[in-house]
């Protein structure tokens, strides 16, 4: 096409019915990930910021360096899911504080799976939505995780093993004082963001996100911890550790499938800003003194400790 936009590669792969719009200057090529061309291995975007002849604030890239867009067509190699039948009975939990993305870590791995995943509750908009296993009894067995925020010695114990899911407090705090006042995919009204309601529920929470994390921390099964940001980073790589922890075989074409299809329908919108800084100096010295302890903790079980960015001082 000589006179290429992005417009153009998009509309004509998603007439092609195929997932992946790939611009290489002039040209448009249309497909899907493979582990010849994986989408968790980027160039640096410099390297593609060349014009599209025909929309020139556009970039096009080159014919060695492509820009990729991801159309409207699902990619379908990870779609299909059922519940275990033939495997011996276990309780893996998918253990999270509230507003950490286990919706979103279910969403990926039932993608990177094939199986469907579990809850200790019951939510009807997420059955509703896709998560079969939702219905489940959470002891049934039939199900590769069970999602939980429970934190007590017993619940914690009641699983053979346990994937254990941290976001950075800051984010988790907002996400969660979302979702409580705004819903699965809401946002909270801005009376309550400028009341007394945050700071009191910054208080209670941020306290309850390391009580939380510290307990499962002290859980005496197998344990796998993974971070939200580096999830969010990296997908192929830490949905692959996660499949291994599972005891499931790999199969690569759905992990970059899982990729492909990585945001689901469960995450909030990232356009909505508040537009200022709801920490205080006062918060942010108490949630960092929170996340120090359990760096600490993290440390002692011999994992890594928290990302970097838990320590950054903006939001």
């Amino acid at each position: 096409m000589p006179a290429m936009t992005v417009g153009k590669c998009v509309d004509f792969c998603t007439e092609k019915k195929l997932s992946l719009a790939v611009l290489a200057g002039q040209r448009c090529l249309c497909g899907f990930s493979t582990k010849h061309f994986p989408l968790h291995v980027r160039e640096n975007i410099t390297r593609c910021l060349y014009h599209c002849p025909g929309q020139p604030h556009e970039n096009c890239g080159t014919d060695i360096y492509n820009v990729v867009y991801q159309t409207e067509v699902q990619d379908n190699r990870c779609m299909n899911r059922s519940f275990l039948l033939d495997q011996p009975k276990q309780l893996i939990a998918l253990a999270s504080f509230p507003g950490s993305g286990n919706t979103w870590a279910r969403h990926l791995i039932e993608l990177g799976t094939g199986f469907y995943t579990g809850s200790y509750y019951f939510d009807r908009s997420l059955f509703d939505k896709g998560f079969k296993g939702e219905k489940d009894d959470w002891r049934s067995g039939r199900n590769i995780c069970i999602k939980t925020h429970e934190s007590s010695k017993k619940e914690i114990e009641a699983f053979d093993s346990s994937i254990l899911l941290i976001r950075n407090p800051y984010r988790t705090l907002m996400a969660e004082f979302n979702r409580k006042y705004g819903g699965h995919v809401g946002f909270a009204p801005m009376l309550l963001w400028k009341g007394k309601t945050w700071p009191k529920f910054v208080e209670v929470y941020s306290e309850m996100w390391a009580s939380h994390t510290l307990a499962w921390l002290s859980y005496s099964g197998p344990l796998h911890v993974v971070h939200y940001e580096e999830l969010r980073r990296d997908i192929f790589i830490h949905l692959r550790g996660l499949v291994l922890f599972l005891g499931l075989r790999l199969s690569v074409d759905r992990l970059l499938c899982a990729e492909n299809q990585r945001e689901g329908r469960f995450r909030r919108s990232g356009l909505h800003r508040l537009g200022y800084d709801p920490f205080t100096e006062d918060m942010r010295t108490s949630i960092d003194y929170h996340i120090k302890k359990v760096d600490i903790a993290l440390r002692a079980k011999t994992f890594s400790g928290v990302p970097d960015e838990y320590h950054l001082r903006q939001i």
